[in-house]
């Protein structure tokens, strides 16, 4: 990792002392990545990037290593002083070498990406819609009969992580216990009899509150977690989803939000999407898969 892989410029596994590098680095490509996104990205993975002969960083990846067979890459970044040198191929390569041989590997490509991954051998599997609200339209309607939404407690722990795994498709229990840590609010879905049905987490970023993740039963159990996180917020709204209810796009739409993009979910090391149980309404943030 501390060999010099182009001149003058060092490949390193990055800590906090490199977190304000990594804010500058993702303000300079228009992303809004913070000091609480970053922590919780370099607790639950790594973070790898290219340094200048000044100390200065000019490139990043990180991978992300679920519990059994699944590993996420995101925050693939190269300084626009800096393009041209093969540094995002050699990144991303370096995040893929920490990988166990044939685990299967996910990223959610950018436009200026995508032809980088088909060349070091992703393929496209599916989507990702983005979703912006500036003016959130609440709804009263959205009561679930015998259904109540809670605050999250440590005793509930074990089964969100039982339904997360079921509706993403590998465990994350690393991973749910330090995104729990950064939420703003962290609600459960239970029933009467006190089982719990579904999650959902909001994160507090420095242009949106991003809801996600959102696991839910149906599409109308998914809208009445989202209202309930989203209601009292005076601000914009982000949720990313890879769903394709069309009930519940309606939601979203009619709730105020409008799709700003829909980049491609890209794998290595398999031909499709893991099995999931249709569940997964919001996604936690495109790094994370």
């Amino acid at each position: 990792m501390d060999n010099h892989t182009t001149k003058n410029l060092k490949l390193n596994i990055l800590d906090e002392n490199d977190v304000e590098g990594l804010i500058s680095l993702s303000q300079s490509v228009g992303w809004d990545y913070d000091r609480d996104e970053i922590r919780t990205v370099m607790s639950s993975g790594k973070i790898i990037g290219h340094k200048n002969e000044f100390g200065h960083l000019v490139s990043s990846a990180a991978i992300i290593l679920y519990d059994t067979h699944l590993a996420s890459i995101g925050m693939v970044i190269v300084h626009k002083k800096y393009r041209g040198r093969s540094l995002g191929k050699e990144t991303t390569q370096a995040c893929i070498d920490l990988v166990p041989e044939k685990r299967s590997i996910m990223l959610i490509a950018t436009p200026e990406g995508k032809p980088l991954y088909v060349k070091m051998g992703f393929k496209e599997v599916g989507c990702v819609q983005k979703f912006i609200c500036n003016n959130y339209i609440p709804s009263n309607r959205l009561l679930l009969e015998g259904i109540k939404a809670e605050v999250f407690k440590q005793s509930d722990f074990d089964k969100v992580v039982e339904l997360d795994t079921d509706a993403y498709g590998d465990s994350r229990r690393k991973f749910l216990v330090n995104r729990i840590r950064q939420s703003h609010q962290s609600l459960v879905l239970s029933d009467e009899n006190g089982r719990v049905l579904g999650y959902g987490l909001s994160i507090l970023g420095p242009e949106n509150l991003v809801l996600g993740p959102i696991v839910a039963p149906n599409n109308n159990a998914a809208t009445f977690l989202i209202n309930q996180l989203a209601i009292n917020h005076h601000g914009n709204l982000r949720i990313d989803t890879s769903t394709g209810d069309e009930i519940f796009i309606k939601f979203l739409y009619d709730s105020g939000f409008e799709k700003v993009s829909q980049p491609p979910i890209m794998i290595i090391n398999s031909d499709t999407m893991p099995s999931r149980n249709k569940n997964l309404y919001g996604i936690a943030a495109q790094i994370f898969g």
